[in-house]
């Protein structure tokens, strides 16, 4: 069980930048405390359109070698244009609690992965299937999220969405982490 109120949890919160005419993506995860001191930092390279955005997760975890991470916070799990993360992989990986937070309503994305992905859409679909259906849930700001989480009761994942978002919807350490990330992105390109 995470300590959601404790001052001193730290979340790892990794979030990307892409451009669809370019090969790669950026990858940054940014471990943040509650009390919203950064304490790490790490990037990696994904592929745009690939199916590596699961193994760069988890680069960006072995990169910061950390013990001290309570939980996990993906920026969407559908990444770098159809990229698609294996949740229950990154968490029987990592063996830490883990929230996808997106912030729009969607009908599926089936049908985009048959088209854009003729030569590998079961493989992908597969994927997609596996990552279960989302989870409406409102912050304290009334703002609402959709997640899927694992390792933890909802309760524990709306205290720590709430104890990690100051202000709108995204929580911090993906907001720095998506800040970092296109800030790379464009001194790239």
């Amino acid at each position: 069980m995470v300590s959601p109120h404790k001052k001193g949890i730290r979340c790892l919160g990794i979030a990307e930048s892409f451009r669809r005419d370019r090969e790669k993506s950026i990858l940054v995860g940014v471990v943040m405390r509650r009390d919203r001191l950064i304490d790490g930092i790490a990037v990696t390279t994904i592929t745009v359109g690939g199916l590596d955005a699961t193994d760069g997760v988890l680069e960006i975890f072995r990169i910061l070698d950390r013990k001290d991470i309570s939980v996990v916070m993906l920026n969407g799990c559908i990444i770098s244009w159809f990229n698609i993360i294996d949740l229950n992989t990154v968490y029987e990986e990592t063996k830490i609690p883990l929230i996808c937070v997106t912030y729009e309503e969607s009908e599926g994305i089936e049908d985009y992965i048959k088209r854009y992905f003729p030569e590998d859409y079961e493989k992908r679909l597969e994927l997609y299937r596996r990552l279960g259906e989302r989870e409406i849930m409102y912050l304290r700001n009334r703002y609402p999220v959709y997640v899927r989480f694992l390792g933890l009761e909802k309760w524990e994942v709306r205290a720590l969405l709430n104890n990690f978002t100051f202000s709108g919807r995204q929580p911090e350490p993906l907001k720095v982490a998506n800040f970092i990330a296109r800030a790379i992105l464009r001194s790239l390109y």
